[in-house]
């Protein structure tokens, strides 16, 4: 594995001699980690693959120091990989001195250099990336390839197609028309496995502690020199590094030892227990594979075929098997969908117009609430929470309370390992905060403590009381949840997703509503100190 200081090949500056030549200088991101691509199916000594550690990646938003540690070492592992299979790679560290940290002016030495006649490059699968490189290619006086996008199972703009102006789009569409396209969990008559599409009802239960969750099944990593590299070249960071021994893959074959033991130890139960919280289990049963999927260590079809065949073994029941489908065929490509049908303009997108500021708690993780303090102290410490921690807890509370919904998108975008923005933008505006105002999600997905304690062992212990909705000790979420409701009911109450809660409003009193009201905003006044 290449180190900081040992880079493939330097510039004539360094050491005044000329660069071997090459036709065609193919650039490989550091979320395109695929050695199963079609570009490397033939060794051609004239093509020179580049990658290169960025500070403009690093820095366009404050990253968990987990991210840039596994995103390096495995771009590292990854060329170590190419150049042992007899690729020619040129990789530029971070402390690189010939390192211009951005991308279009690395490339253009590069190419300055090795005098290539075509640059190539993967679709981006980030909006600002894509247009940056589309923009800067189209300046080229040489020829331009961009390869097929052949990570995903949808094309960009399949639900676009699917969808067209319709204003409200739904997963549950997206889903059926690809589970019937590519032909996954159906009957040979092309009906749904079991006579349903989605159970998702059978799959909301607490852990009630048994059965045991399963041990961490990955394996832990010594990254303390890479971590001293990149602290050494002024890259700011937050969380916890773990740098010896941090447990995110290196490379395919250690992506692929992770699905099998997910498959073994932990899909029978993961649907039953998916939505569950657990202080004593952070990981329960999920998989912890969306790092590994979205570097492209992992394809999302091979994973999806290994959960359908433990169904079809009898290794895992259909409810686990499908839930598991579902985020990844349904949520995934969906919400990819969701992000190329409306980028640009949906970075910006604030229905409710909410703007207080994250408090310093979602840095630190010092905040009284016990279900925040362990979902946030999670992500500082692992950079990683799971779906119902990120929507129901973290999300659940930002909406609430009116964080901006801007600024919450940078920190979910920086803090967690597999946060790439196609992925996280529309789940942080569109599900978590209905900030696009319901053109992905079919409500707010808001609620006060009670929800948080029947998935949860988080009011256990908590300094604030789940029962009370008033006084000292109420738990902000139950003042929170019935103040929101109140001050949008104009907007919300003609949702029939909603319609229980407004009844359960209605039967208020007006004094009762005042009270709610009065500790709502004597919450959020005093949010740094929850």
């Amino acid at each position: 594995m290449p180190t900081a200081a040992e880079p493939a090949e330097v510039t004539p500056s360094e050491h005044g001699r000329s660069a071997p030549p090459a036709h065609t200088l193919r650039l490989i991101l550091g979320d395109q980690l695929d050695p199963q691509h079609p570009w490397f199916a033939r060794v051609d000594p004239g093509v020179l693959h580049v990658m290169m550690e960025m500070r403009q990646e690093t820095d366009y938003v404050l990253h968990h120091a987990q991210k840039i540690l596994a995103i390096f070492a495995a771009m590292r592992a990854f060329a170590a990989r190419l150049r042992a299979q007899g690729h020619r790679v040129r990789y530029v560290a971070i402390d690189d001195p010939s390192n211009r940290q951005r991308l279009t002016e690395n490339l253009d030495a590069l190419l300055t250099l090795h005098g290539a006649s075509t640059f190539a490059y993967q679709p981006a699968d980030e909006w600002r990336l894509d247009t940056q490189l589309r923009d800067w290619a189209a300046t080229l006086p040489i020829a331009v390839e961009r390869a097929a996008d052949v990570h995903f199972l949808a094309a960009r703009d399949e639900a676009g197609q699917l969808f067209g102006a319709r204003r409200q789009w739904r997963m549950e569409t997206f889903y059926r028309h690809m589970r019937r396209r590519l032909g996954v969990l159906l009957e040979p008559d092309g009906t749904p496995a079991g006579g349903r599409w989605n159970f998702d009802q059978d799959n909301r239960a607490a852990w009630p502690g048994t059965p045991p969750a399963p041990a961490d099944w990955r394996r832990p990593h010594d990254h303390r020199a890479l971590w001293r590299a990149i602290e050494a070249a002024g890259v700011a960071s937050f969380g916890a590094p773990q740098a010896d021994a941090l447990r995110w893959p290196l490379d395919r074959d250690e992506a692929l030892a992770d699905l099998d033991a997910f498959v073994e130890q932990a899909l029978p139960w993961f649907g039953q227990y998916q939505d569950a919280m657990s202080t004593q289990a952070p990981r329960l049963f999920h998989s912890l594979l969306s790092f590994a999927l979205n570097t492209k260590m992992l394809h999302p079809a091979e994973v999806i075929a290994r959960a359908e065949a433990a169904w079809r073994a009898g290794h895992a029941p259909l409810p686990a098997v499908e839930g598991f489908i579902r985020q990844i065929l349904g949520w995934r490509e969906y919400v990819r969908g969701v992000y190329w049908a409306k980028m640009p303009g949906y970075v910006a997108l604030n229905h409710f117009g909410h703007d207080t500021p994250l408090p310093d708690w979602f840095w630190t993780g010092r905040v009284r609430m016990r279900c925040l303090a362990d979902a946030i102290g999670q992500s500082l410490a692992q950079a990683h929470a799971h779906h119902i921690q990120r929507l129901m807890v973290i999300g659940n509370f930002s909406l609430l309370a009116g964080l901006d919904p801007q600024a919450l998108h940078r920190w979910y975008l920086g803090v967690y390992i597999d946060a790439f923005e196609w992925v996280e933008l529309p789940n942080t505006l569109g599900m978590s905060q209905f900030a696009d105002g319901g053109r992905l999600a079919s409500k707010p997905y808001v609620s006060g403590s009670a929800y948080l304690h029947r998935m949860s062992d988080y009011c256990n212990g908590c300094p604030y009381d789940r029962r009370q909705r008033t006084g000292a000790r109420a738990c902000p979420f139950n003042a929170l949840y019935w103040d929101f409701l109140d001050r949008h009911q104009v907007v919300l109450q003609s949702n029939p997703r909603m319609a229980l809660a407004y009844r359960q409003l209605a039967r208020m009193d007006g004094a009762a509503r005042e009270a709610l009201s009065m500790q709502a905003r004597q919450v959020r006044g005093m949010l740094e100190d929850l």
